[in-house]
């Protein structure tokens, strides 16, 4: 770890006094920026009520700038706030003039934010289907060969929560263009670990939550719409936020907001996006104003925990194939109970998860190497059949 990553985990991330973090797929800690902007933003409100609104407005704009650099959108009008990732997908599915016939394609083994919205268009005729994990995979080729004629929407999680596998977006994104199929990427066990150009791979809608990787506040959601297919997806729903002219509340003129806006129909989670602000800024600080240099160094940690599971005898889930891994590890050891693995190293002040019967670690780039080892030491001697507390 250099000094600059040293330097921000001092100072950002009091969680290193309490524990070994490890579960960045499941929620990440505010850095200490974060919760401060909270807190004043808190005590401002407190002494002024509304007389500060317009520039709580422009930190709005501020991080939404932020956001849409971070996910590769020509402009930051293509990104709206919304609640989480669950409501953005929702709000995709409710938009399309679906037809009985079409057909959305994704993936097996989802989580059940990217299946829903999916399934209930059943209620229209729609039938989604849903190609298999094998091996820890999901094959493009098998995603592109599911699309006919009727495929409206490839729905698809650009890493996966059960697995960690992570897609080849270009690769679908250009399949999709081809054929005229919208491509609907839920990129919340990515975006703040991995680069991602949503233009570059061909994009059309992105959707996530700031809570994980992006290390922001539960409630607070990304939905990146690109300009070039705004106008097909129809607002499922609409308030004052949505008009072009936010402020002409008696004209009631329902002109659409430009580009994204439109999907924001009322007061927005000022306190999340400010708290967003700070943890967007601390992750342009981790990777000196490129992405990928953070990417580097989640994808290190995790091919360090990924090769400690397997020395110790689990069968390694996630795909190791250079373009497919991501921050997250997953793992099946044939004596152990994952539920139970997870118990025990909580006792011991490591924090990881369980996920569809596997075993999962998820570092980000504030973690040590020394974390990820005693983490596998914590596991080693519970597999040799040593009580966990007596470990020093």
């Amino acid at each position: 770890m250099d000094d600059r990553l040293r330097a921000l985990r001092e100072t950002e991330f009091p969680v290193v006094a309490e524990c070994a973090y490890l579960n960045h797929a499941g929620m990440g800690p505010l850095p200490r920026r974060s919760a401060q902007r909270m807190a004043a933003l808190a005590e401002l409100v407190s002494r002024t009520g509304d007389r500060r609104w317009l520039d709580r407005q422009a930190e709005v704009e501020r991080v939404r700038g932020l956001a849409a650099a971070l996910l590769g959108a020509r402009e930051p009008r293509e990104v709206a706030f919304v609640e989480n990732t669950s409501t953005a997908l929702s709000m995709v599915a409710g938009g399309l003039d679906w037809r009985p016939g079409d057909n959305v394609v994704g993936a097996a083994l989802e989580f059940p934010s990217n299946v829903y919205p999916w399934m209930q268009l059943a209620d229209f005729g729609v039938e989604y289907r849903q190609v298999p994990e094998r091996d820890g995979r999901i094959d493009p080729e098998e995603l592109i060969a599911r699309m006919d004629g009727r495929t409206r929407l490839l729905a698809l999680s650009w890493v996966q929560y059960a697995s960690g596998f992570r897609s080849d977006l270009a690769r679908l994104g250009a399949a999709c263009r081809e054929r005229g199929v919208l491509f609907v990427v839920d990129v919340i066990q990515g975006l703040g670990a991995l680069a991602l150009d949503v233009e570059r791979e061909m994009v059309d809608v992105a959707a996530g939550s700031g809570h994980k990787w992006l290390l922001g506040a539960e409630g607070l959601g990304l939905l990146y719409v690109s300009d070039r297919v705004v106008d097909r997806l129809r607002p499922a729903r609409s308030g004052w936020r949505s008009t072009r002219d936010i402020f002409q509340w008696a004209d009631y003129d329902l002109t659409w907001a430009p580009g994204a806006k439109r999907f924001e129909s009322g007061t927005l989670n000022v306190y999340g996006i400010v708290a967003l602000g700070g943890s967007l800024e601390v992750l342009g600080e981790a990777g000196a104003g490129n992405v990928a240099n953070v990417e580097t160094r989640v994808l290190g940690l995790a091919d360090r925990a990924a090769r400690g599971l397997a020395d110790l005898g689990f069968t390694v889930v996630s795909s190791r194939t250079p373009g497919e891994t991501s921050g997250i590890v997953t793992a099946i050891h044939p004596r152990l109970n994952p539920q139970e693995l997870v118990k025990r190293l909580g006792e011991q002040d490591v924090v990881v998860a369980a996920r569809a019967g596997r075993f999962r670690i998820s570092p980000h780039f504030y973690n040590t190497e020394e974390e990820i080892d005693r983490c596998l030491e914590v596991v080693s001697v519970w597999l040799g059949g040593h009580r966990v507390a007596e470990i020093v």
